[in-house]
C-alpha cells in the first residue's frame, strides 16, 4: 500500500464522508500534481473528468483574473450577458435549443428530471412521472439524484425510496420497451458510464433508444456529465451514432475545466414546462463561472483537441490490451470510450490505486472492479506512454504480491 503522507492541518473538523487517499496537492500544471511533501505526480483522474484542459491552463486562468476583476456575482433577477455568450455556443453546438446553467452535474440532473415530468404536466399528463435509469449509472448524490442511479449504497440510511424511478439492466432495450407505460416520463442515461464501469452503448444501441423514446412519446435525457466535452474524441458522446440526439442533456465537469459548471441543454420542446418560477440558482450561470465555462469551451471544441484525444485513446487501447495479454491474472478486461477508459482487475482496484500511487501515476475508481483513466483531453504521447509504463511497473508489483 501507499506510504505517501500529507502535510495538511488536522481532518477532525472534516466530515467523515469521504474516504481520502494520504495524499495532498499543492498545485498543478498541465497532467502533473505536486504534492505538499514535494513528490510530482502523473494525473490521469484530472479532477474525474474535470479539469479537461489539465491544471492551471493559461487560458482559462487569464479568463478568472480577467473576470474576477470586473464582476463575480449577481443573482439570475438581471440579465447576464455572459450567460447568453456560452448558450450560444453550446446550442450552436449541439441539439439543444436553451440552456439552464448551475455549478454541478448533479444540479444539472435536478433540472433535467424536473424538465421531463413538467413536460408531461403541461401537457394534460400529470401522471407521467415515472423515469427510467439502468444499473451501474451514476446521476449524483442529491436525493432525486441516487433515486435516479438507484445504487443501494447511495439510499441506505437516507428513507423510503422516491416515488417513480425504475432501474433496468444497462443497454437492454427489450426490457426497456417491457418497462414503458402510461405512467412513464423519460428515460435517463449515461452514453459511457463513468462509475459504473466504463461502460458504453454501441451506436445501434444509441440510435434504437433514440427511436424507441420517440415513438412512446417520452422524453429521452443523455447524462454527458463525464462522457462530454470531448473526453470521447467527439464533443458529446452520443455524437458518434447519427440522429442519436436527446430531448435533454446535462453537461458538467470539464465544462469549467475544473471551475464549478455545469448546464441542462434542451430542446424547446422538452423545455416547454419550464417557465418563470419552476426552476432557479442562485449561482448558476454567475458570471464569473461562465467566463472560465466559455474560455474551456471554446479550447476544447477544436479539431486540435479532439483529434488529439482519438489519437491518445487508440495508443492507450493497443498498449492497454497489450497488458492485458501480458498480464491475463491481472488485467480482465479493457473497456469505455475516448479517454474514458476502464481496466477491469482481477484484484482489488482501491490496492491497485494505491500501488499505481506508489509508481507516482494517479487513477481513478470505478464500479466491476474497474479503475479508470480520466486524463486530461490534450495529454501528450509521452506521456500517455509514462503512463502506460507506470502501470505495467503496478501490474508486475500486484503479480509479485500475488506469488509472495
Amino acid at each position: 500500500m501507499s506510504t505517501a503522507t500529507s502535510s495538511n492541518p488536522s481532518q477532525h473538523h472534516i466530515m467523515g464522508v469521504y474516504s481520502r487517499a494520504p495524499l495532498a496537492f499543492e498545485r498543478g500544471r498541465g497532467a502533473r500534481l505536486f504534492s505538499t511533501t514535494g513528490e510530482e505526480y502523473l494525473d490521469c483522474v484530472a479532477g474525474i473528468a474535470t479539469c479537461g484542459l489539465g491544471h492551471a491552463h493559461p487560458t482559462l486562468v487569464e479568463a478568472l483574473k480577467t473576470q474576477g476583476e470586473k464582476l463575480w456575482h449577481v443573482s439570475n433577477i438581471y440579465t447576464i450577458p455572459e450567460q447568453e455568450v456560452l448558450a450560444d455556443k453550446l446550442c450552436a453546438a449541439t441539439f439543444a435549443d436553451v440552456v439552464f446553467f448551475t455549478n454541478s452535474g448533479t444540479e444539472a440532473i435536478e433540472c433535467a428530471l424536473k424538465a421531463a415530468r413538467r413536460y408531461h404536466a403541461v401537457a394534460g399528463n400529470p401522471d407521467r412521472i415515472d423515469i427510467i435509469g439502468f444499473d451501474g449509472s451514476f446521476h449524483g448524490r442529491s436525493y432525486a439524484a441516487v433515486n435516479a442511479s438507484g445504487n443501494a449504497g447511495y439510499l441506505d440510511g437516507f428513507g423510503p425510496r422516491l416515488p417513480g424511478f425504475i432501474q433496468l439492466p444497462f443497454g437492454d432495450l427489450e426490457a426497456l420497451k417491457a418497462a414503458i407505460g402510461p405512467t412513464t416520463a423519460g428515460v435517463i442515461i449515461e452514453p459511457v458510464q463513468g462509475e459504473g464501469g466504463a461502460r458504453s452503448l454501441t451506436e445501434a444501441q444509441l440510435v434504437e433508444l433514440r427511436e424507441i423514446t420517440r415513438e412512446a412519446g417520452i422524453l429521452l435525457i443523455f447524462d454527458e456529465v463525464q462522457s462530454g466535452m470531448g473526453r470521447t474524441g467527439k464533443l458529446f458522446a452520443h455524437e458518434w451514432a447519427d440522429g442519436a440526439e436527446p430531448d435533454i442533456m446535462c453537461v458538467a465537469k470539464a465544462l469549467g475545466g475544473g471551475f464549478p459548471v455545469g448546464a441542462c441543454l434542451a430542446t424547446h420542446e422538452g423545455a416547454k414546462g419550464m417557465t418563470p418560477g419552476t426552476h432557479g440558482s442562485t449561482y448558476g450561470g454567475n458570471p464569473l463561472a461562465m467566463a472560465v465555462g466559455t474560455a474551456a469551451f471554446d479550447a476544447i471544441n477544436t479539431p486540435e483537441i479532439l483529434d488529439n484525444v482519438k489519437t491518445i485513446a487508440g495508443y492507450f487501447t493497443q498498449q492497454l490490451n497489450g497488458l492485458k495479454d501480458r498480464f491475463p491474472d491481472v488485467v480482465l478486461d479493457v473497456r469505455g470510450k475516448g479517454l474514458l477508459i476502464g481496466i477491469k482487475l482481477a484484484s482489488n482496484n482501491r490496492e491497485f490505486m494505491a500501488l499505481a500511487r506508489d509508481q507516482k501515476l494517479l487513477v481513478a475508481g470505478g464500479g466491476d472492479n474497474c479503475v479508470r483513466l480520466l486524463p486530461p483531453l490534450n495529454l501528450t504521447l509521452a506521456e500517455a506512454q509514462e503512463a502506460v509504463a507506470k502501470l505495467e511497473k503496478t501490474c508486475e508489483v500486484v503479480r509479485a504480491q500475488a506469488a509472495a
